[in-house]
């Protein structure tokens, strides 16, 4: 088990989770790379202005503890089940960050406090609702079950494990590989449509390092891929990541023309980049604090967010982009900004203010658009590898 609470008040902890980061007399002197640990035992690196970004973002995590705190205290432990704050709530609180905070989505914008995080998402995200379906002893009794069987899935997540955060304090430990083995092959068990695929394994380190317990991370990895994404994301073929490629770069032509127009004269396909950002949901890509924060949106509002996000690192770097002259150069670009993206609400103001509106409906359609086209792909690359294979023989 990872950072196991204890018999301590739950906002001397929030506050204790969230240091101020300072960096050597000698770095800021010189303005060298500095090195750090994040909130989840990253290590990151960054210049001392990076540095000061985080700590302006750990500022604004704790005043926004504070209305979430305020908000427990006069609705009781589970008011974010309401969707709505009452106007008499709201005129009773004090709290400048609850002034534009109406709806319980705007409060999740804002994103969920560190240790808030694990109970909020387990009810907003259906997974508590989905664990109530099964015996109490479902993920042990599986656990045992499944202990000692090998399989193509078990093979391929021995292999990943090693790679999974190479560094991290717990999870590139033989307890933390051991935690994350034992939720990926439970769950590629539970559903062997999908089995096991990789990218999976950054995601589920990431749900344990937030939810403390394997079962939490287990549900929530359930939830998100049983739920939360688009079918079949993970199954063989992929055919539901290909399905999300398709739809990207179609809402990459509709809300930022000139840099699709620019990246299709180079001959760049952004699938080269925005494969991993949806196969990890960012989990590699983006620094881990902003990463679940993209997270917060996307157990409560669902998929439509990563779409969101995708856009608007390309609409934060456009004029940058538009001077790009080869492959190479759009891609160190675009992973220049996601590494360095510490701040999370500059990402989803862009992601939600410029990049405008796209809801459920209309990304369910321009799926349904994709599929088709998808699927004849697909069986194209089937029928073609089988007539190699017979020609081999």
């Amino acid at each position: 088990m990872y950072g196991t609470e204890g018999g301590i008040d739950m906002a001397l902890e929030f506050q204790s989770h969230i240091p101020i980061l300072r960096p050597s007399i000698h770095a800021r002197r010189a303005n060298l790379t500095v090195k750090f640990q994040d909130l989840y035992g990253f290590t990151v690196e960054g210049n001392v202005d990076d540095v000061n970004v985080l700590n302006e973002v750990r500022e604004k995590v704790r005043q926004q503890g504070r209305v979430w705190w305020a908000l427990e205290a006069s609705k009781g432990a589970n008011w974010y089940l309401q969707t709505q704050i009452s106007s008499t709530l709201k005129s009773s609180l004090t709290f400048s960050a609850l002034g534009n905070a109406v709806t319980l989505k705007k409060l999740i914008r804002k994103g969920i406090p560190p240790v808030l995080r694990p109970k909020v998402w387990f009810s907003l995200s259906g997974a508590a609702k989905k664990k109530s379906t099964v015996p109490e002893t479902y993920y042990n009794d599986l656990t045992k079950a499944v202990e000692g069987k090998v399989t193509p899935a078990t093979l391929q997540i021995d292999h990943d494990l090693p790679r999974t955060f190479p560094g991290h304090p717990w999870l590139d430990t033989p307890e933390g590989h051991a935690a994350l083995r034992r939720v990926l092959v439970v769950y590629s068990f539970r559903d062997s449509d999908v089995g096991y695929c990789q990218g999976l394994n950054y995601v589920a380190a990431l749900l344990l390092l937030v939810m403390k317990t394997e079962e939490d991370a287990f549900w929530m990895l359930a939830v998100l891929l049983e739920n939360v994404l688009v079918n079949d994301c993970y199954t063989n073929n992929l055919s539901g990541c290909h399905v999300e490629q398709r739809v990207f770069k179609d809402l990459l032509v509709k809300k930022c023309p000139r840099i699709a127009a620019h990246l299709e004269a180079l001959e760049f396909d952004v699938s080269l980049v925005a494969t991993e950002w949806f196969l990890c949901l960012f989990s590699k890509s983006l620094p881990s604090e902003t990463t679940l924060r993209v997270w917060d949106v996307l157990f409560y509002e669902g998929a439509t967010v990563l779409f969101h996000v995708a856009l608007a690192i390309f609409k934060m770097k456009e004029e940058e982009l538009l001077t790009a002259h080869h492959v190479g150069d759009v891609i160190n670009i675009l992973q220049k900004t996601t590494h360095q993206l510490f701040d999370p609400d500059e990402l989803l103001t862009v992601a939600f203010d410029k990049i405008g509106s796209m809801t459920t409906t209309t990304i369910s359609k321009q799926r349904k658009k994709q599929e088709p086209a998808v699927m004849a792909e697909l069986d194209e690359r089937l029928r073609r590898l089988n007539s190699l294979r017979a020609d081999n023989k």
